[in-house]
């Protein structure tokens, strides 16, 4: 059987389902990934089952469509939120960045260590790894798009904080990264050069970068005479070569990439914050994020649906997933959001609401191609539990809960008008 056939085959039944799938599960407490993994695992037991891509047999293309997938997903958050960027507007975010995320990185290396008898690299890679939370698979609590006005203080800080933590929690993955090559170089040396080119050079490279390309590209899109300025064309695409060209630029000056493109889209859209082409570049970029996702999550269904990975999961790793999902985050979550103003019942929904996804493939992928950890099997098992709990746990609840938190503040809301 021609594999090429096979996979363009398989590629346009994926297509078709991105453009008709969302208006169905709209209404219904079935998210799109779920629906991806149901049939990944129905491929799993067809004739396109030898085609499944193994993330143990191939990291690098593993990596690689994780990391595009991510960064057009944070190119489109950045775009959709409407709140200008302050230190005041975002001290949700801010909780959730300086509070949480340590903690539940920290947490995690813990049960790593403690349950999993992980070695303090591996452990630290596995919290650094599931701590952000994913903007691939998380559209369902999320803003909606630009000036449509879907942006309540949930949405909105689940949808800021996914966008910074994949770049915030990097530096944890490096740090991981110099542990596991302690054997060739002192610890002195390791947290010297983490803390100078891993925490403070690779952040600074990161914002800068994205800021001035924000700046530019901002300028040649709104501020040159009509006839030249890029929103003139309406062309969506140009998103996509924002992105590119900015992770691109960052990652040559070794900076995180991931927070330059979302810095590079939120400076983008605070210039000119009305303007209608920003819907367009978001409408793109979102398109093309969901035709990612839906490949990418249709591979983990098959890879899901041949049962090897069922198969060497422990009741440890089980143990270690509940806890994190149900535990970690939600508990973490709230301590960080203690003393502001939020109503409980918001502080509950943004705290249980750690979705995890791709961009824990990505890390993981990224940093055993770096150096070996020699737990890789225990790692990916654990990590693809832990995302298949996410993607169903959260996924199912997405639907009820934000409908109901959307009615109970229509209710205050009018309540407080009378």
């Amino acid at each position: 059987m021609d594999a090429y056939i096979i996979i363009l085959t398989l590629l346009g039944v994926v297509i078709l389902l991105t453009a008709w799938l969302p208006m169905v599960l709209r209404e219904l407490p079935m998210s799109l990934p779920i629906f991806c993994i149901v049939i990944g695992a129905l491929f799993s037991w067809s004739p396109v089952a030898p085609f499944a891509v193994n993330p143990l047999e191939n990291r690098y293309l593993t990596e690689h469509l994780t990391e595009f997938v991510v960064i057009v997903s944070l190119m489109g958050a950045g775009l959709k939120l409407d709140r200008p960027f302050g230190r005041v507007n975002w001290r949700t975010v801010w909780r959730l960045l300086g509070i949480a995320m340590p903690l539940t990185i920290a947490a995690i290396a813990f049960l790593g260590a403690w349950m999993l008898a992980l070695p303090l690299a591996s452990a630290v890679l596995l919290g650094a790894v599931l701590a952000p939370t994913d903007p691939v698979l998380a559209s369902d609590i999320q803003v909606g798009p630009p000036k449509t006005g879907e942006e309540d203080e949930v949405r909105f800080s689940l949808t800021a904080e996914a966008g910074l933590n994949d770049g915030l929690s990097f530096p944890f993955v490096y740090l991981a990264i110099g542990l596991a090559a302690v054997a060739d170089r002192g610890y002195g040396d390791i947290l010297w050069t983490w803390f100078t080119v891993d925490v403070a050079w690779r952040l600074v490279a990161g914002l800068l970068v994205g800021w001035l390309t924000g700046r530019v590209l901002a300028y040649l899109t709104f501020r040159l005479p009509q006839r030249a300025s890029l929103s003139r064309t309406g062309e969506g695409l140009v998103a996509l070569g924002i992105t590119c060209l900015c992770y691109g630029l960052t990652e040559l000056v070794h900076g995180y990439g991931f927070l330059a493109v979302f810095v590079a889209a939120i400076t983008l859209r605070s210039v000119e914050r009305q303007h209608s082409y920003h819907k367009s570049l978001h409408d793109f970029a979102e398109q093309i994020e969901r035709l990612l996702m839906m490949v990418l999550i249709v591979c983990f269904g098959m890879i899901l649906g041949d049962g090897r990975i069922f198969a060497a999961i422990s009741w440890e790793i089980v143990l270690v997933a509940v806890i994190s999902i149900f535990l970690i985050r939600p508990l973490f979550g709230w301590i960080s959001l203690i003393g502001l103003p939020n109503r409980a019942s918001e502080k509950a929904v943004i705290s249980f609401f750690g979705i995890r996804g791709l961009g824990s493939f990505y890390y993981l992928a990224f940093a055993t191609g770096q150096v070996s950890f020699g737990t890789e099997p225990t790692l990916w098992i654990t990590v693809f539990l832990i995302v298949l709990m996410s993607i169903v746990v959260h996924g199912v609840a997405a639907t009820p809960v934000m409908r109901r938190m959307d009615r109970n503040r229509w209710n205050t809301e009018l309540a407080e008008k009378r």
